[in-house]
């Protein structure tokens, strides 16, 4: 290609520098690009500069540009790929410091240079292949779970169905509208590991770039011939007989369905039912009310008196929205969230960033896995309890330096309004409840002269306002519930009823429990994509989390085939010894401090939102499951 050097300037003035000094190894071939002095010293909560300052970023650029004209003018041929030996000192490079043996192969698999890695199927076998064309399966949602598992199903050969609620796909992208909707988490990693976007417009970007990506998926592996539409699920029933689910559908126009299959896999998801909160008078206001998951766009808010009840995830992103447009907007905290800076969570990913991802060769692998690393396992100590740690604002000395950091952070912002210092500093430690991002918006917006944060408890409402607990009434002209969704009420769309004729929510009796968060005892081939305990907190994409978890139920579907058998079910005492152990890990951490309450808890105090171990810890459980785990039930030899 012919190079422009202006544009190649451009990009490199904004390259994430370690990433591409390793991209330049598989460039030129040479691993001598991994200059100890050239390696990357990161500081916490910082978007990846390298902190060698100028003049050694400077050096950097300077000999990829001569590398990158040199190969950008030629044929585009590579070199042979680096040695394992080499992949490994790579890694450690764009981590800025060594990666823990152990993590050598979980990491070379989320890397993927060959472009395999052990989440694609495999049913190579004719005998598998022949006994995997014979299961059905039924996958409930075509959010980003029930897409991914649909294109694994296609992958391996399997007869499969999807049905969805909704009449699109995208899951909570596709119901989520309210203003400032957003990820969370990086594009470059919130995103399937087979199926990158090098066009991502922001770092985080908005919901409606999220729900295209998810379309454009669901279109390019053919998954829309295989989706029911505006179809729910009411009941699944296990028939022991014919080892077979028989499912009840409820369609458009509301008739009713039954269809069977061999294994069902629910991908219904933990944040898709708004919950609200139990206050009096809360069915008696005469204004519009609603909840920003079921955000009434047809409300105009200009010139209103609006509240919001609830500063979570959700509010953090809204408020700052509709402040400049209302009249007086009202917001009712009760704690305030942990905002850990992100400069640039608006920002546009710049032109040159782009085309480095589509024109350096591997640019975008190791891009990607300095955002895998350094935002998963690397912050994970941080948020580790520390037993002899006595202060309930933190668990941990470290946790109490990260508090101190963050901490000024937020007062550095309110500094010209020390009214709101004590209210926007958590008294709680980092990690106790969800942390958003913060880049200065929530706070800017707070300080408004039309907003007003009232931190007394809402004790009613009204036909006109709000009534806090100093006897003061707020009068409103709109009400909106910032306040989450049923976390903890996993699978509540829908009945299931395993062997002898036990419904899985009466068994669970409001605790919800699976192995590996997927599967149940009592409930033959039926499987759960995040699901109990596989929730994370500070270390990474939920999408890894439902990759591992498909990779697992794929396996299972294999297992069957390859067994010959007609029904798979986790063993009692697999499924117990797993949540004993969940249980107890997740006291070690800041979630599970006595001290804190959230979402993460259900009615029982129990954490039964989050992973308490590392991501390399669910990659190995789930890598493939083991027989010894399940009862496997035989077909029954012919009569005669």
């Amino acid at each position: 290609m012919t190079v422009d050097k202006a544009k190649l300037d451009d990009a490199l003035a904004v390259a994430h520098l370690p990433a591409l000094v390793a991209a330049m190894v598989h460039v030129t071939g040479d691993p001598s690009w991994l200059k100890d002095e050239w390696r990357p010293a990161y500081q916490p909560l910082t978007r990846g500069e390298t902190g060698l300052g100028p003049e050694i970023d400077g050096q950097i650029r300077a000999a990829c540009r001569a590398a990158l004209i040199e190969f950008l003018a030629g044929d585009g041929k590579l070199p042979p790929p680096p040695s394992e030996a080499t992949v490994r000192r790579m890694m450690d490079f764009v981590a800025g410091a060594p990666i823990p043996e152990g993590y050598a192969d979980f990491a070379m698999d989320e890397l993927a240079i060959s472009g395999e890695n052990s989440k694609a199927p495999h049913f190579d076998q004719p005998r598998v292949r022949e006994n995997a064309r014979k299961l059905k399966v039924l996958v409930i949602g075509a959010g980003m779970s029930g897409l991914l598992a649909g294109v694994r199903l296609s992958q391996a050969g399997l007869a499969f169905e999807i049905v969805d609620k909704n009449p699109e796909v995208g899951g909570t992208w596709f119901e989520n509208t309210y203003p400032g909707c957003r990820v969370d988490n990086s594009n470059h990693m919130y995103s399937y590991s087979f199926e990158p976007n090098h066009a991502w417009p922001q770092f985080f970007s908005p919901q409606p770039e999220l729900l295209k990506y998810f379309k454009g998926v669901a279109d390019k592996y053919g998954l829309r011939k295989h989706i029911r539409f505006e179809t729910l699920v009411e009941t699944c029933v296990w028939d022991e007989a014919k080892a077979v689910w028989r499912v009840t559908l409820r369609t458009k126009d509301g008739g009713r369905e039954a269809v069977e299959a061999n294994a069902v896999i629910s991908a219904v998801g933990q944040l898709n039912r708004p919950r609200y909160p139990d206050i009096e008078g809360r069915d008696s206001f005469k204004g519009p009310a609603f909840h920003s998951a079921e955000w009434r766009h047809d409300v105009d808010l200009t010139g209103k008196r609006v509240a919001v009840i609830g500063t979570g995830a959700s509010a953090f992103q809204f408020v700052p929205e509709i402040a400049p447009k209302v009249g007086q907007l009202t917001v009712f905290m009760r704690n305030p969230p942990w905002g850990l800076p992100v400069a640039h969570y608006h920002e546009n990913v710049p032109e040159g960033f782009k085309w480095l991802l589509h024109n350096v060769p591997y640019y975008d692998k190791w891009y990607r896995f300095f955002l895998f690393w350094t935002t998963t396992e690397g912050f994970l100590p941080m948020v580790k309890s520390d037993p002899a740690w006595n202060d309930t604002r933190a668990v941990s000395q470290v946790n109490a330096e990260l508090r101190e950091m963050v901490a000024q952070y937020l007062a550095a912002q309110v500094a010209d309004r020390p009214d709101l210092v004590d209210k926007v500093v958590p008294t709680y430690p980092i990690g106790g409840k969800r942390a958003v991002l913060d880049n200065g918006v929530w706070l800017g917006a707070l300080k408004r002269e039309n907003v007003e944060l009232v931190t007394e408890k809402v004790t009613k409402i009204t036909p006109t306002g709000i009534v806090t607990a100093d006897g003061r009434e707020h009068e409103v002209d709109v009400l909106i519930y910032g306040t989450g969704f049923q976390a903890s009420n996993f699978l509540s769309f829908y009945e299931v009823t395993g062997k002898d004729g036990r419904e899985l929510h009466e068994r669970w009796g409001g605790d919800a429990r699976a192995y590996l968060g997927i599967t149940v005892p009592g409930f033959p081939n039926f499987f759960i994509i995040y699901g109990p305990n596989t929730n994370i907190v500070v270390n990474g994409s939920i999408i890894f989390f439902s990759e591992s978890a498909v990779r697992y139920i794929v396996g299972c579907l294999r297992l069957l085939a390859e067994s010959g058998a007609r029904a798979m079910e986790v063993k009692q005492t697999v499924h117990d010894a797993f949540n004993v152990k969940v249980d107890e890990a997740n006291k070690g951490w800041a979630w599970g401090s006595p001290h804190v309450s959230s979402w993460y808890k259900n009615q029982f105090g129990r954490v039964s939102q989050n992973w308490p171990f590392g991501l390399i810890d669910y990659w190995r459980a789930t890598l493939a499951p083991n027989p010894d785990d399940f009862r496997l039930e035989r077909q029954p030899e012919p009569v005669g």
